[in-house]
């Protein structure tokens, strides 16, 4: 081990990414094909409108990226 904080799994996010959304999945992106429900109850839609749990509607922008617990990330492709 290198003494980073690695996990063997890869926990999924999706990202817009050249106008489309992307999903991270067992290590390589897809297109995202269908909406997904996040832990935190948001749902996100493949046009990358983000549904809070709350009922606040947001809109992801290009290279925005966001975990299934529903934290936002900063992710290269």
């Amino acid at each position: 081990k290198d003494g980073m904080m690695h996990s063997d799994k890869t926990e999924p996010c999706v990202m817009m990414k050249d106008g489309k959304m992307m999903m991270m999945k067992d290590g390589s992106w897809t297109p995202m094909t269908k909406t997904m429900k996040m832990k935190d109850g948001a749902t996100v839609m493949t046009d990358g409108t983000v549904m809070t749990a709350d009922g606040k509607k947001m809109m992801l922008s290009e290279g925005d990226c966001r975990m299934t617990d529903g934290s936002m990330c900063q992710k290269k492709m």
